[in-house]
Protein backbone atom coordinates (compact mmCIF):
# COMPACT_ATOMS: atom_id res chain seq x y z
CA UNK A 1 0.00 0.00 0.00
CA UNK A 2 2.69 2.35 0.48
CA UNK A 3 4.27 1.44 -2.26
CA UNK A 4 1.02 2.75 -4.30
CA UNK A 5 1.44 5.98 -2.57
CA UNK A 6 4.51 6.49 -3.20
CA UNK A 7 4.14 5.57 -6.78
CA UNK A 8 1.11 8.27 -6.92
CA UNK A 9 2.94 11.20 -5.26
CA UNK A 10 5.94 10.65 -8.06
CA UNK A 11 3.58 10.22 -10.80
CA UNK A 12 1.91 13.47 -9.73
CA UNK A 13 4.84 15.75 -8.81
CA UNK A 14 6.57 14.05 -12.59
CA UNK A 15 3.76 16.11 -14.08
CA UNK A 16 5.06 20.08 -15.33
CA UNK A 17 1.20 21.16 -14.42
CA UNK A 18 1.64 20.57 -10.36
CA UNK A 19 4.39 22.68 -9.68
CA UNK A 20 3.07 24.84 -12.09
CA UNK A 21 -0.17 25.13 -9.72
CA UNK A 22 2.38 25.29 -6.24
CA UNK A 23 4.24 28.03 -8.13
CA UNK A 24 0.75 29.67 -9.51
CA UNK A 25 -0.35 29.69 -5.50
CA UNK A 26 3.11 31.69 -4.39
CA UNK A 27 2.28 34.01 -6.98
CA UNK A 28 -1.40 34.53 -6.13
CA UNK A 29 -0.81 35.30 -3.11
CA UNK A 30 2.22 37.52 -3.11
CA UNK A 31 0.03 39.45 -5.48
CA UNK A 32 -2.63 39.76 -3.25
CA UNK A 33 -0.69 40.98 -0.72
CA UNK A 34 0.82 43.25 -2.90
CA UNK A 35 -2.51 44.49 -3.91
CA UNK A 36 -4.38 44.82 -0.43
CA UNK A 37 -1.17 47.00 0.39
CA UNK A 38 -1.26 48.86 -2.14
CA UNK A 39 -5.17 49.51 -1.74
CA UNK A 40 -4.62 50.24 2.38
CA UNK A 41 -2.17 53.67 1.11
CA UNK A 42 -5.24 54.75 -0.87
CA UNK A 43 -7.19 54.71 1.87
CA UNK A 44 -7.64 57.13 5.07
CA UNK A 45 -5.95 55.17 8.30
CA UNK A 46 -6.28 58.19 11.03
CA UNK A 47 -9.75 56.92 12.19
CA UNK A 48 -9.57 56.43 16.36
CA UNK A 49 -9.88 52.62 16.67
CA UNK A 50 -11.81 53.79 19.86
CA UNK A 51 -14.77 55.44 18.07
CA UNK A 52 -14.79 52.25 15.71
CA UNK A 53 -15.33 49.91 18.29
CA UNK A 54 -17.82 52.21 20.26
CA UNK A 55 -19.92 52.49 17.37
CA UNK A 56 -19.72 48.74 16.99
CA UNK A 57 -20.75 48.51 20.68
CA UNK A 58 -24.46 50.28 20.42
CA UNK A 59 -24.99 48.34 17.05
CA UNK A 60 -24.37 44.68 18.88
CA UNK A 61 -26.26 46.21 21.97
CA UNK A 62 -29.29 47.41 19.81
CA UNK A 63 -29.60 43.98 18.05
CA UNK A 64 -29.46 42.27 21.41
CA UNK A 65 -32.15 44.78 22.81
CA UNK A 66 -34.66 44.25 19.85
CA UNK A 67 -34.42 40.12 21.01
CA UNK A 68 -34.76 38.90 17.35
CA UNK A 69 -31.24 37.02 17.74
CA UNK A 70 -31.61 33.79 18.87
CA UNK A 71 -29.04 30.55 19.29
CA UNK A 72 -25.55 31.30 17.85
CA UNK A 73 -26.17 34.90 16.55
CA UNK A 74 -27.28 35.90 19.69
CA UNK A 75 -24.21 34.34 21.39
CA UNK A 76 -21.98 35.74 19.14
CA UNK A 77 -23.26 39.41 19.05
CA UNK A 78 -22.77 38.65 23.13
CA UNK A 79 -19.59 37.86 22.74
CA UNK A 80 -18.75 40.71 20.54
CA UNK A 81 -20.34 43.18 23.39
CA UNK A 82 -18.05 41.49 26.21
CA UNK A 83 -14.78 41.92 23.91
CA UNK A 84 -15.71 45.82 22.86
CA UNK A 85 -16.50 46.12 26.76
CA UNK A 86 -13.19 45.12 27.09
CA UNK A 87 -11.15 46.49 24.87
CA UNK A 88 -12.42 50.44 25.76
CA UNK A 89 -11.99 49.52 29.79
CA UNK A 90 -8.79 48.19 29.31
CA UNK A 91 -7.60 50.18 26.30
CA UNK A 92 -6.85 47.26 24.50
CA UNK A 93 -6.83 48.18 20.45
CA UNK A 94 -7.91 45.43 18.16
CA UNK A 95 -5.52 44.27 15.23
CA UNK A 96 -5.15 46.78 12.48
CA UNK A 97 -6.46 45.43 9.30
CA UNK A 98 -3.50 45.46 7.66
CA UNK A 99 -0.79 44.94 9.91
CA UNK A 100 1.64 42.04 9.77
CA UNK A 101 -0.70 39.82 12.86
CA UNK A 102 -3.87 40.96 11.06
CA UNK A 103 -2.70 38.70 7.51
CA UNK A 104 -1.22 35.51 9.95
CA UNK A 105 -4.71 35.77 11.71
CA UNK A 106 -6.97 35.33 9.10
CA UNK A 107 -4.93 33.62 6.02
CA UNK A 108 -7.39 33.69 2.79
CA UNK A 109 -5.44 30.48 1.23
CA UNK A 110 -8.38 28.01 1.54
CA UNK A 111 -9.80 28.79 -1.75
CA UNK A 112 -6.67 28.55 -3.61
CA UNK A 113 -5.88 25.54 -2.04
CA UNK A 114 -9.32 24.27 -2.74
CA UNK A 115 -9.49 25.27 -6.49
CA UNK A 116 -5.90 23.71 -7.33
CA UNK A 117 -7.04 20.28 -5.14
CA UNK A 118 -9.93 20.18 -7.37
CA UNK A 119 -8.07 19.93 -10.31
CA UNK A 120 -5.93 17.56 -9.29
CA UNK A 121 -8.82 15.00 -7.64
CA UNK A 122 -10.91 15.51 -10.58
CA UNK A 123 -8.02 13.90 -12.46
CA UNK A 124 -6.22 11.54 -10.87
CA UNK A 125 -8.51 8.99 -12.33
CA UNK A 126 -10.45 10.09 -14.83
CA UNK A 127 -6.93 10.45 -16.69
CA UNK A 128 -6.24 7.08 -16.29
CA UNK A 129 -8.83 6.36 -19.10
CA UNK A 130 -8.64 9.25 -21.08
CA UNK A 131 -4.62 8.52 -21.48
CA UNK A 132 -5.93 4.81 -22.25
CA UNK A 133 -3.41 3.50 -18.82
CA UNK A 134 -6.13 1.90 -17.02
CA UNK A 135 -6.42 -1.33 -18.27
CA UNK A 136 -2.54 -1.64 -17.38
CA UNK A 137 -3.30 -0.53 -13.97
CA UNK A 138 -6.03 -2.74 -13.31
CA UNK A 139 -4.56 -5.74 -14.40
CA UNK A 140 -2.15 -5.77 -11.98
CA UNK A 141 -1.91 -7.94 -9.04
CA UNK A 142 -2.84 -5.38 -6.63
CA UNK A 143 -6.49 -4.84 -5.53
CA UNK A 144 -9.14 -2.20 -6.70
CA UNK A 145 -9.65 -0.31 -3.51
CA UNK A 146 -5.48 -0.69 -2.85
CA UNK A 147 -5.41 1.60 -5.90
CA UNK A 148 -8.08 3.39 -5.39
CA UNK A 149 -7.20 4.97 -1.58
CA UNK A 150 -3.41 5.33 -2.86
CA UNK A 151 -5.36 8.05 -5.59
CA UNK A 152 -7.75 9.30 -2.90
CA UNK A 153 -4.63 9.49 0.05
CA UNK A 154 -2.57 11.27 -2.44
CA UNK A 155 -5.11 13.85 -3.27
CA UNK A 156 -5.33 15.04 0.45
CA UNK A 157 -2.03 15.11 0.91
CA UNK A 158 -1.82 17.45 -2.56
CA UNK A 159 -4.65 19.21 -0.60
CA UNK A 160 -2.44 19.22 2.42
CA UNK A 161 0.93 20.50 1.39
CA UNK A 162 -0.84 23.21 -0.72
CA UNK A 163 -2.74 24.81 2.76
CA UNK A 164 0.57 24.69 4.31
CA UNK A 165 2.95 25.86 1.21
CA UNK A 166 0.02 28.72 1.01
CA UNK A 167 -0.06 29.62 4.88
CA UNK A 168 3.80 29.91 4.71
CA UNK A 169 4.08 32.28 1.57
CA UNK A 170 1.19 34.26 3.34
CA UNK A 171 3.78 34.76 6.46
CA UNK A 172 6.65 35.61 4.40
CA UNK A 173 4.49 38.07 2.62
CA UNK A 174 3.15 40.01 5.49
CA UNK A 175 6.62 40.23 6.97
CA UNK A 176 7.72 41.76 3.46
CA UNK A 177 4.73 44.00 2.45
CA UNK A 178 3.04 44.64 6.34
CA UNK A 179 4.73 46.13 9.65
CA UNK A 180 3.92 44.90 12.52
CA UNK A 181 0.44 46.67 13.58
CA UNK A 182 0.13 46.46 17.34
CA UNK A 183 -3.33 45.44 18.86
CA UNK A 184 -4.48 42.56 20.29
CA UNK A 185 -6.89 39.84 18.83
CA UNK A 186 -9.54 39.35 21.67
CA UNK A 187 -11.43 36.13 21.92
CA UNK A 188 -14.45 34.66 24.58
CA UNK A 189 -13.41 31.59 26.40
CA UNK A 190 -15.49 29.89 29.79
CA UNK A 191 -17.38 33.27 30.02
CA UNK A 192 -13.99 35.79 30.03
CA UNK A 193 -12.28 37.98 27.83
CA UNK A 194 -8.70 36.53 26.89
CA UNK A 195 -5.73 37.43 24.29
CA UNK A 196 -5.85 35.11 21.19
CA UNK A 197 -2.56 34.29 19.40
CA UNK A 198 -2.62 35.28 16.01
CA UNK A 199 -0.07 32.66 14.84
CA UNK A 200 -2.74 29.91 16.60
CA UNK A 201 -5.74 31.45 15.16
CA UNK A 202 -4.27 31.21 12.12
CA UNK A 203 -3.56 27.59 12.23
CA UNK A 204 -6.84 26.97 13.26
CA UNK A 205 -8.29 28.91 10.46
CA UNK A 206 -6.07 26.94 8.22
CA UNK A 207 -7.40 23.53 9.65
CA UNK A 208 -10.85 25.01 9.03
CA UNK A 209 -10.36 25.75 5.98
CA UNK A 210 -8.91 22.06 5.07
CA UNK A 211 -12.38 21.01 5.75
CA UNK A 212 -13.74 22.82 2.68
CA UNK A 213 -10.65 21.29 0.84
CA UNK A 214 -11.77 18.03 1.63
CA UNK A 215 -15.44 17.57 0.88
CA UNK A 216 -14.90 19.11 -1.99
CA UNK A 217 -11.97 17.35 -3.44
CA UNK A 218 -13.92 14.18 -2.69
CA UNK A 219 -16.68 15.14 -4.40
CA UNK A 220 -14.51 15.90 -7.55
CA UNK A 221 -12.51 12.91 -6.77
CA UNK A 222 -15.97 11.15 -7.14
CA UNK A 223 -17.23 12.36 -10.10
CA UNK A 224 -13.90 11.52 -12.02
CA UNK A 225 -14.13 7.94 -10.98
CA UNK A 226 -17.69 7.56 -12.11
CA UNK A 227 -17.33 9.46 -15.06
CA UNK A 228 -14.20 9.28 -16.02
CA UNK A 229 -14.64 13.06 -16.67
CA UNK A 230 -12.08 15.30 -15.12
CA UNK A 231 -14.05 18.11 -17.20
CA UNK A 232 -17.42 16.98 -15.83
CA UNK A 233 -15.56 16.98 -12.16
CA UNK A 234 -14.73 19.97 -12.13
CA UNK A 235 -17.02 22.18 -13.56
CA UNK A 236 -19.87 20.15 -11.14
CA UNK A 237 -17.15 21.09 -8.04
CA UNK A 238 -17.00 24.37 -9.34
CA UNK A 239 -20.55 24.88 -9.56
CA UNK A 240 -21.04 23.66 -5.84
CA UNK A 241 -18.56 25.56 -4.43
CA UNK A 242 -19.59 28.60 -6.12
CA UNK A 243 -23.25 28.77 -6.19
CA UNK A 244 -23.86 26.98 -2.54
CA UNK A 245 -23.65 29.74 -0.63
CA UNK A 246 -26.54 31.22 -2.89
CA UNK A 247 -28.71 28.46 -2.58
CA UNK A 248 -28.34 28.08 1.16
CA UNK A 249 -29.54 31.63 1.53
CA UNK A 250 -32.47 31.01 -1.18
CA UNK A 251 -33.93 27.79 1.00
CA UNK A 252 -32.83 29.56 4.65
CA UNK A 253 -36.69 29.20 5.29
CA UNK A 254 -36.85 25.57 4.99
CA UNK A 255 -35.60 23.16 7.90
CA UNK A 256 -34.28 20.92 4.83
CA UNK A 257 -31.12 23.40 4.62
CA UNK A 258 -30.24 22.18 7.88
CA UNK A 259 -29.09 19.22 5.91
CA UNK A 260 -27.62 20.44 2.78
CA UNK A 261 -23.85 19.97 2.11
CA UNK A 262 -23.32 23.54 0.82
CA UNK A 263 -24.25 24.82 4.24
CA UNK A 264 -21.56 23.17 6.04
CA UNK A 265 -18.87 22.90 3.44
CA UNK A 266 -17.20 26.76 4.80
CA UNK A 267 -16.58 26.11 8.25
CA UNK A 268 -14.96 29.77 9.15
CA UNK A 269 -18.02 30.66 9.08
CA UNK A 270 -18.21 29.54 12.69
CA UNK A 271 -15.74 32.59 13.40
CA UNK A 272 -17.54 35.32 12.02
CA UNK A 273 -20.45 36.64 12.51
CA UNK A 274 -22.00 35.27 9.85
CA UNK A 275 -24.70 32.52 10.74
CA UNK A 276 -27.16 31.24 7.89
CA UNK A 277 -28.89 28.99 10.56
CA UNK A 278 -28.66 29.74 14.17
CA UNK A 279 -29.93 25.90 15.19
CA UNK A 280 -26.70 24.98 13.40
CA UNK A 281 -23.23 24.28 15.50
CA UNK A 282 -19.51 23.38 14.32
CA UNK A 283 -20.18 19.80 15.36
CA UNK A 284 -23.51 19.43 13.72
CA UNK A 285 -21.78 20.61 10.19
CA UNK A 286 -18.81 18.07 11.34
CA UNK A 287 -21.50 15.34 11.49
CA UNK A 288 -23.23 16.20 8.37
CA UNK A 289 -20.03 16.60 6.40
CA UNK A 290 -18.73 13.28 7.68
CA UNK A 291 -22.12 11.70 6.12
CA UNK A 292 -21.27 13.20 2.75
CA UNK A 293 -17.85 12.33 2.80
CA UNK A 294 -18.92 8.65 3.54
CA UNK A 295 -21.07 8.19 0.76
CA UNK A 296 -19.12 9.94 -1.62
CA UNK A 297 -16.50 7.84 -1.25
CA UNK A 298 -19.17 4.56 -0.83
CA UNK A 299 -19.62 5.76 -4.44
CA UNK A 300 -16.46 6.13 -5.74
CA UNK A 301 -15.41 3.07 -4.26
CA UNK A 302 -18.49 0.64 -5.52
CA UNK A 303 -18.24 1.82 -9.23
CA UNK A 304 -14.29 1.69 -9.75
CA UNK A 305 -13.76 -1.66 -7.87
CA UNK A 306 -16.87 -3.26 -9.72
CA UNK A 307 -16.43 -1.46 -13.71
CA UNK A 308 -15.56 -3.22 -16.63
CA UNK A 309 -12.25 -1.98 -18.27
CA UNK A 310 -13.09 -4.38 -21.22
CA UNK A 311 -16.02 -2.60 -22.36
Amino acid sequence: MLKLLQNEWMKLWAKKGTWIMAALMIILIFSMSGIVKWADGLNDNNSDWKTTVQGNLEMEKASLDTNVLKGESKRHAEENVQIYEYRLANDVAPLSDSSRESMIYDPSVGSIALLLTVVVAAGIVASEFSQGTIKMLLTRPVKRWKILTSKYVTVLLFGLLLMLIGFATTILSAYIFFPSGGGQALTVSGGNVVETSAWGHGFYMLLLSFGNVIITATFAFMIGSVFRSSGMAIGLSLFIYFSGNVIVVLLSRFEIVKYLLFTHMDLTVYESDFVINDAITLPFSLAVLAVYLVVFLIVSYSVFTKRDITA
